[in-house]
């Protein structure tokens, strides 16, 4: 991993997509996209869902309901989305590790799709390998997407006060977008870290990081500086601003269609 890492220290973005087209074909942009669909199904949904319950059951405690103000309102969006977070990660995690080893593989392969998967790392690392790297993702989806549903309402919230006529499929998808951003920039270092926990061990690769979350910073720190705990920031950007918008879009279209059907009947 540390010659991985050597290695990555003068790449960009273009130069990697090319390295990958010629190394691996175009039909590697979409490696391991069949367990990413297998995994955001659940994660999203079990997100949005439990973001409203802990939302609905925050706002019974007194001074937190719709009267308490300002500060309440975003108090409840920040722990409501922390809580849909952790709670949506922990029961998919299985399947976010099988993600990021899957697409992280190039010209050898050594897992041969998700049940292989599974039943390699288990086999190669444990049951408990199915989990590494979960205290970083935890500390880290938390955080993200407690500033993603926060920033989103109030955003989408103040758009439709100062300009109701807007399209709200419109106003979904820029409020959307611009969450992304925010929780992204603040979180991304974390998420770096969990991706580094994620691939340890895997297909025989060795232990680097030895010492847990913290001492997984310092290294980094240390063998690239602080510029390292953002390396792959702007591909980062360049995904989550569509998906977050497009996902918070698809959310109230949806949430509109059957709140509006079951009103009709």
């Amino acid at each position: 991993m540390h010659s991985d890492v050597a290695t990555m220290r003068n790449t960009s973005i273009w130069r990697e997509a090319s390295r990958i087209v010629y190394e691996e074909g175009f039909r590697a942009f979409w490696k391991g996209n069949l367990v990413t669909i297998a995994h955001r199904l659940p994660y999203s949904s079990i997100s949005f869902y439990t973001y409203e319950r802990y939302k609905d059951w925050l706002q019974m405690i007194p001074g937190l309901n719709n009267n308490g103000g300002f500060g309440a309102d975003v108090g409840v969006r920040m722990v409501g989305g922390g809580l849909s977070g952790i709670t949506a990660a922990s029961l998919t995690y299985p399947l976010d590790l099988v993600r990021t080893r899957l697409a992280a593989q190039t010209n050898t392969v050594y897992y041969r799709g998700i049940s292989h998967a599974l039943f390699a790392i288990c086999r190669d690392e444990g049951p408990r390998g199915l989990y590494k790297g979960l205290g970083a993702t935890l500390l880290g989806v938390g955080p993200s997407i407690a500033i993603s549903f926060s920033v989103y309402e109030t955003l989408r919230s103040h758009w439709l006060l100062e300009r109701p006529c807007d399209s709200p499929v419109l106003i979904s998808l820029a409020c959307g977008s611009l969450s992304g951003v925010a929780s992204s920039t603040i979180t991304f270092p974390l998420d770096l870290v969990r991706r580094r926990k994620q691939l340890e061990g895997a297909a025989g690769r060795a232990n680097v990081y030895k010492t847990g979350l913290f001492g997984t910073f310092g290294h980094i720190i240390r063998t690239e500086g602080y510029r390292g705990l953002y390396r792959g920031i702007l591909p980062e950007y360049c995904k989550v601003v569509p998906s977050v918008g497009l996902i918070f879009m698809t959310y109230e279209t949806l949430k509109s269609i059957f709140t509006g059907g079951a009103s009709a009947e």
